[in-house]
């Protein structure tokens, strides 16, 4: 992994977890970088906010909530709709990186991971976010066979050292607070893949392919 000193990285997800189960071993394993994690949902959600917001302090990160729809019953929203309310979140500089869901989501089906995605991607592309790059969750459950697994064959692939794994599952069920039966903690994935892009043009390719 990069260990470039003083990077910022916006993390944005669309839940309270979201950044924990996809990407908590990548933001512990690299403590010097400067995060901002923005989680579109939940705002509104006492339980679940007041966690993010010990988790934040957890990782020495900064970040916002928002309260964008997320109905059990996940009708699609309007894609220009959650791009406007993810510029209403967004802190107004350039990062250097971007971490984000992935287009096709981390496992089937949750409609609001890929909106979000799909989201940064178009934003980054007409250049509304700044970013040097992007990563995107490389994660697959078989269509439903298995709990989500990182993708081997993905630009970055990485098995978790046990002592950070530890600290990851310890955030997932100790601060959040999901039982050790969840699927939450079940899933917490020991290895974390992203693929990478350099430029909009191969983020956008990767979106409509």
């Amino acid at each position: 992994m990069d260990d470039k000193l003083n990077r910022s990285v916006v993390v944005i997800v669309a839940h309270p977890d979201d950044e924990i189960l996809w990407a908590g071993g990548t933001i512990l394993n690299n403590p010097q970088w400067d995060y901002f994690i923005i989680s579109l949902c939940r705002k509104n959600d006492e339980d679940r906010s007041s966690k993010f917001y010990k988790v934040l302090k957890i990782l020495n990160a900064q970040g916002i909530l928002g309260n964008l729809d997320d109905g059990p019953e996940q009708k699609p929203l309007d894609a220009i709709e959650v791009e406007q309310y993810l510029l209403d979140l967004w802190p107004q500089k350039h990062f250097d990186l971007i971490i984000t869901h992935s287009p096709q989501g981390e496992y089937t089906k949750h409609l609001r991971h890929e909106e979000v995605s799909k989201a940064v991607i178009m934003l980054w592309n007409e250049g509304k976010i700044n970013a040097d790059a992007l990563w995107v969750f490389a994660y697959e459950d078989g269509e439903k066979k298995y709990f989500p697994r990182a993708i081997k064959s993905a630009s970055y692939f990485e098995t978790l050292r046990d002592d950070i794994w530890i600290k990851k599952y310890k955030i997932i069920t100790e601060t959040y607070g999901f039982e050790e039966n969840s699927w939450e903690a079940k899933t917490t994935p020991k290895m974390e893949a992203f693929w990478v892009f350099k430029d909009p043009n191969s983020a956008v390719a990767f979106l409509n392919k």
